[in-house]
């Protein structure tokens, strides 16, 4: 796990290695154990194609391999600024496998034509690696990223879709004179872009590294924002930050520096659909019980401490049981992590949400070496900068209690096992597809479901409170919404509009949540796997019948996820993935009713915190107001401090927003 860097020249400017280490820097958090920077002189821009590189490592690691000059001496310096190099790719390291200086990145063949800089890990890396000594390749570490490197020189790029992990990588290959930035199938791991107008191609693993190249002017993207404001998340390509976009997952850049083309390609995408045949539902409960345990063993693989996140819920359950039978084979115990909250102060539905005896039952059973944290109120004030910072943009839920759970983690851990990608794989969200079984059309569907996901700002006011900056922004969010779906064939059955939601879950939702699992977690130097999102069980997830997966599908409940203490209770999703956990896990967890990880927020907003929203979403001079009607905002803001209505989620976000709109706006 680690962070990349880099900036490719495509014109007659030359990299600018004064920035070259500023954008290492601004990720070091990702990766404090090694710093890698190479400089190529490609030879693509020159009549006589030569090429030539520097390798360089950092001062601070300079024990760590002495044959590297390190880029702060004034040799590295000279020959820096004596050649007009056009690539340079970075690496911050956080030593997963193979701690050793083998490991050492950017990283190349023996041939040192082909280099890369990778963050991630490839689960599958060591039947790769046997196929790939089979075919007469030989390795001298016993890393997942050397495997990469071969595997491109055996099959290209293709390559990509035997790997079964999370991944964003950048490749230079420098026979071909091909440079490639690939992203994991489901997004677990985020890679960003910036094309300058002078075609300078400068991508790294978060944004703040691009900002930290000079030739970049901030400046909001007022269309991502209203993007933002509608769905609580941002279902496009686009950030906050103006012109700096998100590679999507599944998609992977080809440059060539010969002819100049920039392509972006997909190379996968979710594919939810009823089988032809449907099997007896035993054979589905049997093999996603064999698909599941082998997902979660092969995310244990690591050479430093693995522990697990234990929520209370049966998704973190069911990984924990599965790690930590595994640890006690081996007379060990597996770490495991709760946050809870402070509930003095919280009413209704809320009371619910501290989740601690229940993670405490589960470690008791599981036999895990367990460790808590609990909120107050005032945790979510005195995290705001950091979180803002680290998250670099608002996306999807009120996520700050993730920041602290993160943070419990990396002091007992470097890797933490997570059990997003449940949800959206085995219908989680009753209460959201319910919503949109019945349709006279797609389109009907269409406009049901674009009305539930409006999760901020009603349509009817989002005029008013972003009259600012409308007359900036082409898009409608509607357009956005209806985007993202594949186009349909004849959907006609509650099964197949189902289906549809569940790709649209997958591609959004659970996209939004990986994205800030990964800052949030990076911001401490700790990697998170997701054992839900192994390729072979969502391959096999995706084709388990509808009527499997969810319960009383011809009913439809009536929910608002936004209208907190009005919110109906069920167990109805995941009906499958309960049957099959029941081995493993109590039955008052894998039969208990779904309940999201949140705090008491509506009930602080009003209450404890009400003071520290009123100081910075009530006053004149916030800088939300430079983009959004004071007057307008603040009728919404006041209609949930006065109890009117529940609008946790806009508070949270506009507080998000503000402490963004300081560091970055």
């Amino acid at each position: 796990m680690c962070g990349i860097v880099g900036a490719l020249s495509l014109n007659k400017p030359s990299v600018n290695v004064d920035y070259i280490k500023p954008m290492a820097d601004k990720i070091a958090h990702r990766g404090p154990d090694d710093a890698g920077y190479l400089c190529f002189h490609t030879g693509a821009r020159h009549n006589k194609k030569i090429s030539f590189y520097q390798n360089l490592t950092d001062e601070k690691f300079k024990n760590i391999e002495d044959m590297l000059p390190t880029i702060e001496s004034n040799s590295a310096q000279r020959e820096l600024h004596s050649h007009d190099y056009d690539l340079y790719m970075g690496h911050r390291r956080l030593s997963i496998l193979d701690v050793s200086y083998a490991g050492h990145q950017p990283m190349s063949d023996l041939s040192k034509n082909i280099w890369i800089a990778y963050n991630g890990e490839i689960y599958n890396f060591k039947e790769l690696r046997i196929e790939l000594e089979e075919l007469g390749h030989r390795f001298k570490s016993q890393t997942d990223t050397e495997v990469i490197i071969y595997a491109y020189i055996e099959w290209g790029i293709e390559c990509i879709k035997r790997f079964n992990g999370m991944f964003a990588f950048s490749l230079y290959d420098n026979f071909n004179k091909k440079f490639y930035l690939c992203r994991d199938r489901y997004g677990i791991k985020p890679v960003y872009y910036h094309i300058t107008e002078d075609k300078t191609f400068i991508y790294a693993s978060e944004i703040k590294s691009i900002l930290e190249y000079k030739d970049y002017k901030s400046e909001v993207d007022k269309e991502a924002l209203l993007e933002y404001f509608t769905f609580q998340n941002i279902f496009t390509n686009k950030t906050l930050h103006k012109d700096i976009q998100i590679l999507e997952a599944g998609h992977y850049f080809e440059i060539d520096l010969l002819s100049k083309e920039i392509e972006k390609k997909q190379y996968w995408d979710f594919d939810f659909n009823e089988p032809e045949t449907i099997k007896d539902e035993r054979e589905y409960i049997e093999e996603l019980d064999r698909l599941f345990t082998q997902a979660v063993q092969r995310q244990l693989i690591s050479d430093v401490p693995v522990g697990s996140y234990l929520s209370g819920g049966m998704d973190s359950g069911s990984i924990t049981a599965i790690a930590s039978n595994h640890f006690q084979k081996s007379n060990d115990f597996l770490k495991t992590f709760t946050v809870g909250f402070d509930l003095s102060s919280a009413s209704g539905m809320e009371l619910s949400f501290d989740e601690r005896a229940k993670s405490e039952y589960m470690s008791y059973m599981f036999k895990t070496e367990h460790y808590e944290m609990v909120l107050k109120s005032g945790d979510m004030e005195r995290c705001m900068n950091n979180f803002a910072y680290h998250l670099e943009e608002p996306r999807v839920g009120q996520s700050y209690p993730n920041y602290y759970a993160a943070k419990l983690a990396s002091k007992f851990v470097k890797v933490v096992l997570s059990g997003a990608g449940g949800d959206e794989l085995f219908a989680g969200y009753p209460w959201r597809y319910y919503k949109a079984v019945n349709n006279d059309s797609f389109d009907n569907y269409i406009d049901k479901y674009y009305g539930f996901w409006k999760r901020l700002i009603p349509n009817k006011d989002i005029q008013n409170v972003f009259s600012p900056i409308l007359k900036d922004t082409k898009v409608w969010t509607k357009d956005i919404f209806a985007s993202v779906f594949k186009t349909p064939v004849n959907v006609q059955t509650p099964e197949e509009y189902i289906n549809h939601s569940l790709y649209f879950e997958a591609k959004t939702f659970l996209h939004g949540l990986l994205v800030v699992d990964d800052k949030l977690s990076m911001a401490h130097s700790l990697e998170t796997r997701v054992p839900f999102l192994d390729n072979d069980l969502v391959d096999f997830a995706q084709k388990i019948p509808v009527k499997f997966k969810l319960a009383n599908l011809n009913k439809v409940i009536k929910m608002d996820e936004n209208e907190i203490g009005k919110m109906q209770k069920t167990n109805d999703g995941k009906v499958i993935l309960r049957k099959a956990m029941s081995k493993y896990i109590p039955e008052d967890i894998h039969k208990a009713v779904k309940q999201g990880f949140s705090s008491p927020d509506n009930s602080w907003f009003k209450g404890e915190s009400i003071d520290f929203v009123k100081a910075k979403l009530l006053n004149s001079d916030a800088n939300i107001y430079k983009y959004m009607d004071k007057d307008a905002t603040q009728k919404l803001i006041n209609e949930h401090l006065e109890g009117k209505q529940n609008r946790r989620l806009f508070i949270w976000s506009l507080l998000n927003f503000e402490e963004w709109s300081k560091i970055y706006g």
